[in-house]
């Protein structure tokens, strides 16, 4: 597992299995969060790495959303750190199996029911901040994919709402509702991040600087979205 570090407060572990696969360890003043968990042959690389680390307990897992290779290890984890784990509400029922993910032929029963809870949200529906991490929701990939935002680092942990290669933003792999994870890519430009970090891909210094040519690659290539 190549183990790179993001930004003040980030780490990026990446494993190989045909695409790369990237899931990220987040520091505040009260600990750890792991952001994804990528596959269950990460668990050990990943539990290996915080404990290395030493800068506190795991504290919580985030999602971005509930598919296979993002929630991997999560079962493995727990075994040795007993945390909440996380995701929008509106992904719970997919990754649990009860609704079938859209375009897929069957259901995913991806993690225990009852294991992840909802990340809280206020009065008006906007997600809160957790351990120096802001969501939102991005729908498209999945119908409860959420990116986060560490304002402070000014990096922007974004799971499958982009591919990327050779730091050029790139539309996502295997996407149901590509139009909607277009429109949900102008986080970008709300946030003006300095890097966004994919899952499957390599790091992208201030995307909002490419973002109307990904919106002209994406129309392009899928025929007018």
């Amino acid at each position: 597992m190549k183990v790179e570090k993001v930004s003040e407060h980030i780490w990026s572990l990446k494993k190989w299995m045909i695409v790369p696969i990237h899931v990220w360890v987040v520091l505040d003043e009260d600990g750890v969060t792991l952001v994804d968990a990528g596959m269950p042959m990460m668990a050990k690389g990943i539990t290996k790495f915080m404990n290395q680390l030493n800068a506190g307990p795991l504290n919580r897992i985030l999602l971005t959303h509930g598919h296979s290779d993002h929630v991997g290890a999560v079962k493995s984890i727990l075994a040795e750190h007993e945390v909440p784990v996380y995701a929008h509400r509106m992904e719970i029922s997919y990754l649990e199996g009860e609704v079938l993910y859209p375009k897929r032929k069957k259901l995913e029963h991806n993690l225990p029911k009852q294991l992840t809870q909802p990340l809280s949200e206020d009065d008006i529906g906007n997600l809160k901040s957790v351990g120096g991490l802001t969501p939102y929701l991005t729908p498209g990939h999945s119908p409860g994919h959420v990116v986060y935002y560490h304002e402070k680092d000014q990096v922007l942990l974004g799971g499958d709402l982009f591919n990327s290669k050779k730091g050029k933003l790139q539309p996502p792999l295997f996407t149901p509702f590509l139009e909607k994870a277009v429109k949900s890519a102008a986080i970008v430009e709300k946030l003006k991040p300095q890097r966004l970090e994919v899952c499957h891909g390599s790091s992208v210094f201030n995307p909002a600087e490419q973002l109307e040519e990904y919106i002209r690659k994406a129309e392009k290539k899928y025929g007018g979205l």
